[in-house]
Order: structure tokens, then sequence, then C-alpha cells
């Protein structure tokens, strides 16, 4: 597989690691915004640009940096470039690849040849082998990275019972937006995604989000969800929780929008009303985010915001087209 090499400005790494990265960097200190997924302003729509990004004390010391991953062929490592600011050694060494959009990736540095992972990344994954590699992932990208089946059928039900996309008013607007799309206008959608599962993709979009920006919280889903799959089989042994009647996961809600939930293991984890918060606020992000980030499928989410609110000429107050790049939008400077 042939990959596209953009060595870039050296401005540009550097503007990236001076915002992100401490003055006190350590090779032990890991951020979610590495490498550096971005827009590709010459193919935004199908391809990311991709900044890889290691650190040493001194460039000196290391005469061959290299990244070897599943973007190219594995037996091929690409060289990294030291990064240079006004002449003088920097530390970082840099490269950039042009990546599909929608793709998932392990990969590892070769220090003078020997294979490490990425001190800067925390997402990692365990290979059937058991080696364990650096990840990443790409925008719209809709494969499962933080949960399990089951945790995600425990999510989508829950969600139901947060967003407005299952009230009348909003099964109006879907009939409208997702019946009257033609064969290609679904595909566009993104595949895996059909009409009202995830409603507008907010169970992707949060699998995505505690992969990294939210990563903190990742435990908390792992331990609640345990808890609630726990609670659920205790209440019905007949049926799987997430195929439960709606009415079971009704009186979850209210139950944990209480923080009184009968069955609860609250040793350990002490508020169940503390959870629902957090998963409140990722459902919204995820169904009025930007869909680049595996949500709002086919801006669905901003479009149930531009027919909600209008003045009383039936004008919108939520124009999102005007803010947003082509092909959603129209706005010919936004670049993603």
């Amino acid at each position: 597989m042939e990959v596209i090499i953009q060595q870039l400005d050296n401005e540009y790494y550097l503007n990236f690691c001076s915002k992100f990265l401490s003055r006190k960097l350590s090779a032990k200190t890991p951020h979610w915004q590495f490498p550096i997924v971005d827009t590709w302003p010459e193919n935004m729509h199908k391809n990311n640009r991709v900044s890889f990004i290691y650190y040493a004390k001194s460039n000196n010391n290391l005469p061959n940096v290299s990244v070897l991953g599943t973007f190219s062929r594995l037996y091929e490592p690409i060289e990294l470039m030291p990064v240079a600011f006004q002449g003088n050694d920097t530390g970082f060494w840099a490269t950039t690849l042009i990546i599909p959009i929608g793709s998932i990736h392990h990969y590892q540095f070769l220090i003078n040849g020997t294979p490490i992972l990425d001190p800067l990344n925390p997402q990692t994954v365990e290979l059937p082998t058991k080696k364990v590699w650096s990840c990443f992932f790409t925008d719209f990208c809709t494969r499962p990275i933080s949960f399990e089946v089951w945790e995600l059928g425990l999510l989508k039900r829950l969600i139901s019972h947060i967003l407005p996309f299952k009230t009348k008013e909003a099964d109006n607007f879907f009939e409208r937006y997702y019946d009257g799309l033609d064969r290609n206008a679904r595909l566009s959608t993104r595949e895996g995604f059909y009409r009202l599962d995830d409603t507008v993709g907010e169970v992707n979009a949060i699998d995505k989000l505690v992969a990294k920006q939210e990563r903190h919280r990742l435990v908390d889903y792992k331990i609640c969800l345990t808890l609630i799959d726990e609670l659920l089989r205790q209440r019905n042994r007949f049926q799987e929780p997430s195929s439960l009647p709606k009415q079971y996961f009704v009186d979850l809600y209210n139950e944990m929008k209480s923080d009184n939930v009968p069955g609860w293991d609250y040793s350990r984890y002490n508020s169940p009303k503390f959870f629902l918060q957090i998963l409140r606020r990722h459902a919204v992000i995820g169904a009025f985010g930007h869909p680049r980030n595996g949500g709002n499928i086919g801006a669905a989410g901003w479009q149930y915001l531009s027919e909600r609110y209008q003045d009383d000429a039936g004008n919108t107050l939520f124009d999102w087209r005007a803010a947003i790049e082509k092909p959603l939008g129209w706005n010919q400077e936004y670049m993603g």
C-alpha cells in the first residue's frame, strides 16, 4: 500500500507541540492530541493529514527515527525528520502522512531500529499475537474502539431516553429526512448506521470521545455499564439487558436521576446520578458536534435544530450550513 508523505513546515509541528505539551515534557506524558489528525485541504472529504511526533532530549543521540504501521507496508519504515527552530535543535522529530478517513491503524516507532510504543499517545491495541501497538483513528470512523458489543447495546438504550429524537416532533422530522433521501444520500450518511439506529450516531461519537478527549471518563463507563448489566439481569433473568422492554430503562433512568437505584453497588461507584450526567453531556456532544467526530450523521442533529428553532416568518435561527464546509454546508473558508 502506497502512502503519501508530506513533510510540513516546522512551524506547523511546533505550534501543536507548544500548545499541548508542557515545558517539562517527559517521555511518560501521554496526550490524546497525538498523532495529529488534521484535515487535508486538497481532499478533505476522503483523507486526513496525520502527523507523527516523537520527542527526545537531544536529536544528536538519535541517528534514526521512523514509524511503522498498517497505513503502509509493515516492512517499510517511514523516516521522521528532525524539527528545528531558527537552526536550533528542538528535540522533536516529525513526519506527515495522508491517510483515508474512517480508518483505524496501529503503529510503532523505530528508534535506531528498536520498536517502541508512541510515548505521547495513550491509545493502544493488543493484537491476537498479544503484542501491544499504539493506535489511532481518522475522522468519520464508525468501527467500535472503546466498547464491546454488549456495552454499545446498553448505551443505545440509555441514550434513547436522553435526546429529543424519539419524540413525536422528532419522528416527523426523521420521516422527512431519512425517508426522503435517495439511495446515494442514504449511503453518504456512512455505512453501519440505519434509520433511528443510534438516532444520529451518538453512541459512535461517545465511543471515539472516550478514546481521546474524554479518556479519563472511560473507567466510569466500564464500571457503570457493568453495574447496569448486572442490575437488569437481576430484574429480568430471561432476556438480554439491551433487548428488555422500554419500561425497564424508563425506571432505571428515573432511579439514576434521583441517585437512588435499588440493587446498585455503591461501593463500586457511589453516584449513578453523576454517571448519568456524564452520559447526558456526552450524548449531546455526539448528537450536535461536527460529523467528523463520528456522530451527527449526515448533519441530522443540526437539521433537527434548524427546523426546531425558527422565527415567526419560518426562517431558521440556526443556519448551520453557512458555517460548515462542503458537501454538508456551503462555507468557502471553513476547512473542518
